[in-house]
This record gives structure tokens, C-alpha cells and sequence, in this order.
């Protein structure tokens, strides 16, 4: 019997797996923040105007995960200092709950903290809120650490950091 694997690739964020992994993110951080299901309509406005493209060389990079060639996942980096400072922004790190418990987590982290080596990153940093537990933990058991406020905004409660 074949073993289904994971595979990453970079992808823009408007292709259709890509948009719709993106699409899944939202809905899921946002039905989180507001304690009630996103309607169509936020999801939507969120998604809106969201930077995302950006991510895409030589700004960044926008990576979809497969597993057994199904998309299960995504995520990006974002270069931060265009004066050579090597910081690049881990985001929208998401899988879907069906591929959650299989490794891909973990592996999607390195292949981010790869794409931002590639670009020159030196240092990977993240924002993310207090009630979303279960990625707080991922990135503190691969050697992210709590460091202090590099933005702000709304949805931003405690920031982490990693030398790559």
C-alpha cells in the first residue's frame, strides 16, 4: 500500500485551492473571534483588500499543502524590512480540520521557515490572538517564543519570534 504524503508548493493566493484554503482560514478565525458562524458576507469583506497579495517573491511567498495530493492547508510569509533588517511575518498558517493530527502542521512550519530563508529572512516573526490555543502551541513547540510588540492592530494579542 502507497503512503500518502504531504507536499508543499508555492502558489498564488488566487488560484482556486488556494483562495478557497484562504476562504476556510477566515471563516474559522473569524467564527472563533465572534463566537458564532462568519456569514458569507464577512468572510468576504475580510478577505477583501487583505494584503494578501503580497505574498508572492519578491515580497514574500504563499505556499499550499497536499496531503495524498488533496489541499489540506496553507500559509505565507511576508518580508518585513526592506533595509536588509532579514525579518519575515509567518501568516494565515491553516489546515483544514480533517488533516489536523497527521504531522502537516509541523512540516508546513519548515517549509515556511525555508520559503523565508530563501528570501533572505534572517528571522521569522508572528502575531496572533490569546484564544486560538492550538496555534500558540504549535509554534512554541517548534521553537517560536513570545517577544515583544512588533505591530498592532485589532485581532493582535501576543507576538512571537524565531532566529532561522
Amino acid at each position: 500500500m502507497a503512503r500518502v504524503t504531504w507536499t508543499f508548493s508555492p502558489e498564488r493566493v488566487d488560484t482556486p485551492d488556494a483562495a478557497a484554503l484562504r476562504r476556510d482560514y477566515y471563516d474559522e478565525v473569524a467564527s472563533r473571534y465572534w463566537k458564532r458562524p462568519a456569514t458569507a458576507a464577512e468572510i468576504d469583506a475580510g478577505l477583501a483588500d487583505d494584503g494578501a497579495g503580497l505574498l508572492a517573491p519578491p515580497t514574500g511567498d504563499f505556499r499550499v499543502a497536499r496531503f495524498g495530493g488533496e489541499p489540506a492547508g496553507c500559509g505565507g510569509v511576508l518580508l518585513l524590512d526592506d533595509g536588509g533588517g532579514g525579518r519575515a511575518e509567518l501568516t494565515r498558517v491553516y489546515l483544514r480540520p480533517a488533516f489536523r493530527g497527521r504531522g502537516g502542521a509541523g512540516a508546513l512550519l519548515a517549509e515556511l521557515e525555508d520559503a523565508a530563508r530563501a528570501l533572505g529572512a534572517r528571522r521569522m516573526v508572528l502575531n496572533t490572538r490569546l484564544d486560538l490555543i492550538e496555534a500558540r502551541n504549535l509554534y512554541a513547540r517548534h521553537g517560536y517564543a513570545e517577544i515583544p510588540a512588533y505591530c498592532t492592530g485589532p485581532y493582535v494579542e501576543v507576538w512571537y519570534g524565531k532566529e532561522l
